[in-house]
């Protein structure tokens, strides 16, 4: 017997990575669901896909993409015997290049969606109680109310905001306003130097800014491995970024249709003028308003949802997935693991995730990647391992192609040469992680790596390489 019109098995409230493959996963297992949204485009139509396709990896990947060439001809194709006279930059064109990408993904979920049965609501979900969500429609109309036996919760997370930097996103921006400028600001500063920061910065700096980013922290990219961010700090100053750490931002104001931002570093205070100002100092789970009170959904001081091991919340049938819990990072595929996760859940399977061997990315160029244990974490416990190091100047394919920045880094249990961590920094590295996460699912050791054959010449021979470096004997390193 087929369920009511607004009855469903499972209701995803949210449709960015966590929530659409959540509802995908549910309705490749026969369970009746729905997916509930709020996000809008540009031009203030529906777009699934959350923070991960319209303001997040995807913007930035688009935008650095276009930004490389740009750099590239102005910087590098000289050298291989190619002239370019007086290149421009059209960057409306470039933003709209990166909105057209938006919008074919963003369409690819909802055809998917179709294709499977997913009834797709545009508007403000809120939890009722444990089998009821409100609906408010974002284009108008009458509020609904649909039941499920089963709610996951998947709403992401937002900038977060500073007393410091009051955003106005016409002079102080937030991360998503700093993918749509239509202008190059001549100074830009950035609050923030880790992966949001980084990747906008990499952006901007390309397309010809000045970029100061102010990091609050003593030490850059504390959670990678500190050999790879003295060598990601090194390689990005070169590039021309000014990081400036241990800088505290104490105020900002306008003045003359410029921002004058007073910070303190341990020099003193200083004072700097810029043409706009990027907030990028982290990220908080998007729950405000997310349950009604008589829902009893349990949430800490920091607006993260109460969940146990299996994403369940404190209100009985109701998850909470992606940026709205603390189990893991706030990652895009720690979501989409989630999401699948928690569908299997329901449907009365259970595949555990393996929360110790989850890759991380910054989208820089060079890009950096790590999964698993960092030295100074394993110095901290006074384990016992072993390193071994590979840089891309010794790689044949990185000379070829002028990329020779960076290094990989192997970490491994001195009794059993389990691996235990791999960092890289380099060309590709976001998709070279991929081959260490694998390794270390299957508990390989640096020997098995070592005894895998990698096509030659390709940029993933490092990982071999570093592999053989841990009995000191890599085949190229001079």
């Amino acid at each position: 017997m087929s369920k009511p019109e607004s009855t469903y098995d499972v209701i995803i409230i949210g449709a960015g990575p966590a929530g659409y493959v959540a509802a995908i996963r549910a309705a490749q297992l026969g369970l009746k669901t729905a997916c509930v949204d709020n996000w809008k485009n540009t031009n203030g139509q529906p777009s699934p896909g959350g923070t991960y396709i319209n303001a997040g990896c995807i913007s930035s990947m688009a935008l650095l993409e276009s930004a490389k060439i740009y750099h590239l001809i102005q910087h590098g194709l000289s050298n291989h015997g190619i002239k370019v006279d007086n290149p421009s930059l059209d960057i409306s064109q470039m933003i709209a290049r990166k909105d057209k990408k938006i919008a074919t993904l963003s369409a690819q979920i909802k055809n998917i969606f179709a294709e499977n049965k997913i009834t797709y609501y545009h508007g403000l979900g809120k939890l009722l109680n444990a089998s009821q969500v409100q609906v408010t429609p974002l284009s108008g109309g009458k509020t609904l109310t649909l039941n499920g036996e089963n709610v996951i919760l998947a709403t992401g997370s937002t900038p977060i905001e500073l007393p410091c930097a009051p955003i106005d996103n016409e002079l102080i921006i937030d991360s998503t306003t700093a993918l749509n400028m239509q202008t190059i600001p001549k100074r830009l500063g950035i609050i923030g130097s880790g992966i949001i920061g980084l990747e906008l910065a990499g952006i901007w700096n390309r397309l010809g800014s000045e970029v100061i980013l102010l990091e609050a922290q003593e030490f850059f990219l504390p959670a990678v491995d500190q050999q790879i961010a003295l060598e990601a700090f090194k390689i990005f100053s070169s590039q021309g970024l000014d990081l400036r750490l241990c800088a505290r931002v104490m105020s900002s104001k306008k003045s003359n249709n410029k921002i004058i931002v007073e910070y303190q570093d341990q020099e003193g205070n200083h004072t700097l003028k810029l043409d706009k100002l990027i907030v990028a100092s982290g990220r908080k789970p998007n729950s405000d308003n997310i349950a009604a009170p008589e829902a009893e959904l349990l949430l800490d001081e920091h607006g993260y949802i109460h969940v146990d091991e299996n994403c369940s919340t404190t209100v009985p049938g109701v998850y909470a997935i992606g940026d709205l819990t603390l189990l893991g990072p706030m990652l895009a595929h720690k979501g989409l693991e989630e999401g699948v996760f928690v569908a299997e859940q329901i449907a009365k399977r259970h595949n555990p995730i393996n929360y110790d061997i989850m890759p991380s990315v910054i989208y820089t160029d060079p890009e950096i990647a790590w999964v698993g244990q960092t030295e100074q974490a394993l110095k901290a416990i006074g384990a016992n391992y072993n390193v071994g190091v590979f840089p891309l100047k010794a790689n044949g394919r990185a000379e070829a192609i002028d990329k020779t920045e960076g290094m990989v880094k192997i970490i491994t249990h001195a009794e059993n040469d389990i691996i235990l961590g791999v960092h890289f920094i380099g060309v590709n590295a976001s998709e070279l992680i991929a081959e260490a996460v694998l390794a270390m699912e299957f508990s390989a050791s640096a020997e098995d790596l070592a005894r895998t054959i990698h096509a030659h010449p390709t940029i993933s021979e490092i990982l071999h390489e570093a592999a053989l470096a841990i009995d000191n004997r890599s085949l190229h390193l001079p």
